[in-house]
């Protein structure tokens, strides 16, 4: 009987039948049959029924005996062929166990504070938050991480093909007028100033295609201090993407074929309702269905159907409630060639069109984008239209400005949610149920109980006095 050294996961298990084996992972259940003891172990594939015979092995069933749930072991056993009648088919190793031999506790385990074997639904979901490096032990959310690296792979290799080029562009910035508030970062050698963290990679992936990169995308990470909301996160993930020399028509096209592909891949279970995805100008959902996020489904019960949808043709300008202008999506969209005129003479201000597009499923938005402005003085009409002093512009826009004056392609974009995209995917109620270190709809991290004050000292190196 030959003996695997290396460790064998539960999915692999059953390739090893006659052969001694070596498991490790965490004990999901513990069954004492007796003189049978019975452990369900739990690697990151699924399970493995563990059978310890004191006939077959006394100090494996002497070990075995303070084992408890959460405890880590490691195994070496026979694997056995179960019987027709006793196969598993709920399991991913239902058609063999393991027989111990010998078993080691790698390390011991305090009772959880709430049940890992179930999906965790009926767990409060504050307490699942505050034990979250538990939570994601349960099987629900394991599945939810690994389909969510499946997507960001298939993205990527698809992405990659169609000759994009991944960039990171960075985390510390400067605060500028994006539409939500800035999280901000104190500098420690010019106090007083400050960086902020990016709401979106926006104006360096424009700043990319200035540089002549023409296709570019990231699986980004954008910062943005809201008002709080059930299902929204401060932190959260983009796929951000931005494409040199094209048309609306042509970033469209290539979101709608890399969508079909990734539920052809990883969902073929699911059905798209329609291909290619329906289009509704913003007006048309406006007044047929009340939305600009409108749910198309036909069986709204069907949790496997998928009804995309393009909004185009958005105003690229809505009154604030001071009576000013301020844009509906973001201020670098072009106008429709028709409306260019009037952006430059900044006249018709409400009847202005934008080159935007969103892409909404299931009811959701899961994604928006635009063909940008890619001249300086259109841009500036933009700025001068929502009412900022040109030295306001300057200052905060100045760079993109100048960036613009050196010969710009024209170009277009898009950015996904891609925890919203994820979670619709997953059947799941809740962009947390796919977010591996969640916040609270508070944005609360209760695991690292944060965010914290910080001692006299930091603020003292800061320059930065609070107001208590």
């Amino acid at each position: 009987m030959s003996t695997s050294k290396k460790r064998v996961l539960s999915s692999k298990i059953d390739q090893f039948v006659g052969q001694e084996v070596m498991i490790s992972g965490w004990v999901n259940i513990r069954r004492d049959h007796g003189k049978l003891i019975f452990l369900d172990l739990r690697d990151k594939d699924g399970l493995v029924q563990v059978v310890v015979n004191p006939r077959v092995s006394e100090e494996a069933h002497k070990a075995t005996q303070e084992v408890r749930s959460e405890y880590v072991l490691e195994i070496v056993g026979k694997v056995n062929q179960r019987p027709e009648g006793a196969i598993n088919k709920d399991i991913i190793s239902g058609k063999v166990e393991l027989e111990a031999l010998d078993v080691k506790i790698i390390s011991t385990a305090e009772t959880p504070p709430f049940d890992l074997t179930t999906g965790g639904e009926e767990i409060g979901e504050d307490l699942r938050l505050k034990y979250r490096y538990l939570d994601l032990r349960r099987a629900r959310m394991q599945k939810n991480i690994r389909e969510r690296h499946k997507v960001i792979k298939v993205i990527r290799d698809y992405l990659d093909k169609e000759e994009f080029i991944e960039v990171e562009t960075p985390v510390l910035t400067k605060s500028t007028p994006e539409g939500a508030r800035d999280y901000v970062v104190p500098s420690r050698i010019e106090k007083g100033h400050f960086y902020a963290l990016p709401q979106a990679p926006q104006q360096y992936k424009q700043l990319l295609m200035v540089a002549g990169v023409e296709k570019y995308f990231q699986i980004a990470r954008c910062f943005r201090d809201e008002d709080t909301r059930s299902d929204r996160q401060p932190e959260f993930t983009q796929l951000d993407l931005e494409m040199s020399f094209v048309e609306r028509e042509d970033v469209m096209d290539l979101n709608e074929a890399l969508l079909i592909h990734i539920v052809k891949t990883l969902f073929p279970h699911k059905k798209i309702q329609n291909i290619p995805f329906p289009r509704l100008t913003y007006k048309d959902a406006m007044a047929k269905y009340g939305t600009d996020r409108p749910d198309l489904r036909t069986d709204k019960n069907d949790p496997d159907l998928l009804a995309f949808c393009w909004i185009t043709d958005f105003p690229f300008f809505e009154k604030t409630d001071e009576g000013g202008w301020t844009f509906t999506h973001n201020p670098f969209s072009s106008p429709k060639p028709e409306f260019m005129e009037d952006l430059m003479e900044k006249k018709n201000i409400p009847a202005i069109i934008t080159n935007q597009y969103d892409i909404v499923l299931n009811g959701f938005e899961i994604g928006g984008g635009s063909i940008r402005n890619h001249k300086a003085e259109a841009l500036q009409k933009v700025f001068e239209i929502m009412g900022y002093p040109e030295k306001q512009i300057t200052a905060n826009f100045g760079h993109m400005l100048k960036a613009f004056s050196f010969g710009t392609p024209p170009h277009g974009g898009i950015a996904w949610g891609l925890d919203r995209l994820i979670a619709i995917l997953e059947n799941q109620t809740s962009i947390r149920e796919v977010i591996a270190f969640a916040k609270t709809g508070e944005g609360r991290d209760l695991m690292m109980d944060s965010p914290a004050e910080i001692s006299e000292k930091q603020l003292k190196e800061l320059g930065i006095k609070t107001g208590k």
